[in-house]
């Protein structure tokens, strides 16, 4: 999913948000700084939210149901992702990918996983701890190989220790 792709989205979700927790216009508008006509015009698709106002709304409502189902993942994850093309070092536990994930490949200690509803990648330890993520799926696939020929690995409290 491009950057614009998930404006796109999160600005159509705004609205749903917006009334699954029960907020007025005006409290949503004071919540993520801008204005209530900005607002009002991002709810009835006049316009598109700004990055910044996307991301501020993520972070914001990142425990939101619907929010979630929308994207498949936890907002503040895929808002990283989007933003910078991570991937070399563990990053938080996840739950293992039971709910909204394939597993597409396994290498080793590693496993290469789909997000069901946006189709982007990441790979986990068998700790279940996130390595990389990405929309790319041959630049996963690479990633998988490298951390599979780093060789065994131990996980200490989230951070790698690897064994040659």
């Amino acid at each position: 999913m491009e950057k614009e792709d998930f404006i796109n989205l999160i600005s159509e979700k705004m609205k749903l948000v917006r009334t699954e927790q029960s907020f007025s216009q005006d409290k949503m508008s004071e919540i993520l700084g801008i204005s209530k006509k900005t607002l009002v015009q991002i709810e009835k698709r006049r316009t598109e939210a700004n990055w910044t106002t996307v991301v501020a709304f993520c972070a914001l409502f990142n425990h939101s149901q619907l929010l979630i189902s929308s994207i498949g993942d936890n907002p503040v994850d895929f808002v990283q992702l989007i933003a910078s093309k991570n991937g070399g070092t563990p990053k938080e536990k996840t739950m293992g990918g039971k709910i909204w994930w394939k597993e597409i490949e396994s290498r080793g200690d590693f496993r290469l996983q789909q997000n069901l509803i946006s189709n982007h990648y990441r790979i986990l330890d068998q700790y279940d701890y996130r390595w990389h993520s990405s929309f790319d799926k041959e630049e996963s696939l690479s990633r998988l190989n490298e951390l599979q020929d780093m060789g065994n690995i131990e996980i200490d409290k989230g951070i790698g220790i690897y064994e040659e």
